[in-house]
């Protein structure tokens, strides 16, 4: 994640990035102690357990377990990727981004990137201007014929495109933009140029407006950048909806409409995904928060991680035709692949969202059932077979069972009872089916459920005896291992210890919290460390760990850690004489005598750590 600029230049721009200001920019702080506390902005909360430590340049919440460095709370706040958080706090700070130094067309690039976007906001200008115009009436009439008022219209920016053929190509040429330019952003194109022939003179090639006698709807993305557009014709004609081609700023794979509305909101624990605009837009008007539309486009993945920014479920609410229906199929396939948790609404007699919430109702639109994506794919396949059949029964519950092997316990048994009672089979039968598929599962399937580890895994390679003895760890002694290893960080983390001679990292049992150790005694910052962790859950355990603070008390503090160690070396002992006594068996008489002798002086070792040393809290 942070390997794609120097890591001398991140260190720099978290340095001059100072956190505490960075965060009191979009939020009140007060300090506490040592630290600044205020209410976490990603969770709704009423009291204050959002903390941030100036010193060691970190925010962490002890309520969503939320934590990282001022790059990663930008991420967050502006659902950027690390890249794109790192570039807006470098302008903020006034900073030179690498790739502008290492590649000499990157102004031109952005130069000519920014003309684009400012022709595509002039445009969204002028049709909206153009809406309240004799020419806009027919566009204003769709408009109102769809329920929007005023404040709508302002807010999705509508317009309306004249019938002229070009009245948008005169009104940018005026504000000095090129035909060149235009082309580009998508706003003209060219018609042939007809060659003269006898009695015909001939036509040249001719600039005409994309957009003609079409309702307008800009694409804004998350920054408030206007990248196309999409229009939709008024009366006869086609295509419906025409929409702006790929260009070198908008590319409809990745973005989703209203996504500059979707940034805006807060603490989200939904989107609810619809097929078009005008389903954002009535949605939106009735007071639902966080609906977004794919552009024209079936769903991508990239779509999906986007998504993924901004909230941690989807709500699938597309229309109930058959191409709606496959492609909420596709989505439950793409965004649970990106992680996130998937629904899918329930609308009644196929209706589409736009006309349920008119003819329903918001708070009827808030009750509407939510299914499961197991549940949704059975119901799909529950059509193409007939049930009042042998056969058809048969191949139904072979199918099922397929999709409800990988499901947990709970919802396999509502599955089955909802089965037993549509095929007539017993509820001994269906299971068996269901567990004949389950042991066919990949070990990482979705939603397939390994049992628990017996104990922790060593971080690096052991010797096969010492990967048979420490087999014998048990759930307790693994928790109190590595309780010890985050003390260890923890300790390390807070700068005070620097001269303390602690652990070898091979020791190390816990993969993160080997490499955080390693990382820290190479001399690197634990906002640093944050920052290379991909996995969110990874942040937050590291968070807690590097975000603990040592006791006030520098003496107490190195009791507490000097108790670890014992415990740590107790276990290494123990674990040591287990090794003696297993090779007991394979020795020869003299060497057994040996081995006694010292697996004697191991347990001396053990019973005096075990005297001077407490159970770890």
């Amino acid at each position: 994640m942070a390997g794609r600029f120097p890591e001398a230049w991140i260190d720099e721009l978290r340095s001059r990035a100072e956190i505490v200001r960075v965060v009191q920019s979009y939020m009140p702080l007060k300090k506490n102690g040592k630290k600044f506390w205020g209410l976490c902005p990603f969770h709704g909360e009423k009291t204050a357990s959002f903390s941030v430590d100036q010193e060691a340049q970190l925010f962490y919440c002890f309520g969503c377990k939320k934590g990282g460095s001022v790059i990663q709370f930008v991420m967050e706040m502006e659902r950027l990727s690390f890249s794109d958080a790192c570039k807006l706090l470098a302008e903020r700070e006034h900073m030179q981004v690498p790739e502008i130094q290492e590649d000499p067309m990157w102004k031109e690039r952005q130069t000519q990137r920014q003309r684009l976007m400012n022709a595509n906001k002039e445009a969204a200008r002028f049709y909206h201007q153009m809406l309240y115009s004799p020419e806009g009436a027919a566009s204003l009439s769709y408009f109102r014929s769809r329920g929007l008022d005023d404040s709508t219209i302002r807010r999705f920016g509508l317009g309306a495109s004249p019938g002229s053929w070009d009245a948008l190509l005169r009104h940018l040429l005026s504000l000095g933009y090129t035909e060149q330019e235009m082309e580009m952003a998508g706003l003209i194109r060219y018609s042939e140029a007809v060659a003269p022939s006898e009695g015909n003179p001939g036509r040249p090639r001719r600039a005409y407006d994309a957009f003609r006698m079409r309702a307008m709807f800009p694409i804004i993305d998350q920054y408030g950048n206007v990248l196309g557009f999409g229009g939709r014709v008024l009366g006869e004609g086609n295509p419906k909806y025409l929409n702006t081609s790929d260009t070198p700023i908008y590319n409809k794979r990745l973005g989703v409409y209203a996504a500059n509305l979707l940034r805006k909101e807060r603490n989200l624990d939904r989107i609810i995904l619809v097929e078009g605009y005008m389903d954002v837009i009535a949605l939106c008007q009735f007071g639902v928060r966080g609906v977004v539309a794919t552009l024209g486009t079936s769903l991508t993945p990239e779509q999906g991680q986007l998504l993924k920014r901004f909230a941690p479920k989807v709500y699938l609410s597309y229309d109930g035709d058959s191409a709606g229906q496959h492609a909420i199929l596709r989505g439950l396939e793409i965004l649970g692949k990106a992680g996130l948790d998937v629904r899918v609404l329930d609308f009644p007699g196929g209706m589409d969202p736009d006309e349920f919430i008119r003819r329903e109702g918001p708070e009827a639109f808030g009750r509407l059932p939510v299914l499961t994506p197991a549940t949704y794919r059975l119901r799909r396949l529950k059509e193409n077979y007939d049930l009042s059949t042998q056969d058809g029964r048969t191949d139904y519950v072979k199918e099922s069972a397929r999709i409800i092997a990988p499901l947990d316990p709970v919802e396999i048994e509502n599955h089955v009872k909802e089965l037993v009672l549509q095929t007539g089979f017993s509820r001994e039968a269906l299971l068996a089916q269901i567990q004949q598929e389950r042991s066919v599962l990949p070990a990482r399937t979705p939603g397939y459920i390994q049992p628990p580890p017996a104990f922790i895994q060593p971080a690096v390679a052991q010797s096969p005896a010492q990967s048979e003895s420490r087999t014998s760890v048990d759930p307790k002694t693994a928790l109190e291992l590595t309780r010890i290893q985050e003390v260890v960080v923890s300790t390390l983390a807070s700068g005070r210890f620097d001269n303390l001679s602690l652990m070898p990292p091979e020791e190390f049992t816990d993969p993160l919290m080997r490499t955080l150790y390693e990382g820290l005694i190479q001399g690197r910052t634990p906002a640093s460390l944050m920052d290379s962790l991909d996995s969110e859950q990874d942040r937050a355990r590291a968070g807690s760990v590097l975000f603990s603070a040592p006791a006030a008390d520098t003496n107490v503090h190195l009791r507490m850690v000097q108790e670890c160690l014992n415990r740590w070396h107790m276990h290494r002992v123990q674990q040591e004489m287990e090794e003696v006594r297993a090779s007991f068996p394979s020795l020869s008489p003299d060497e057994r005598n040996a081995a006694m002798l010292h697996w004697k002086s191991l347990s001396e070792e053990y019973m005096r750590l075990k005297k001077v040393t407490r159970p770890i809290e």
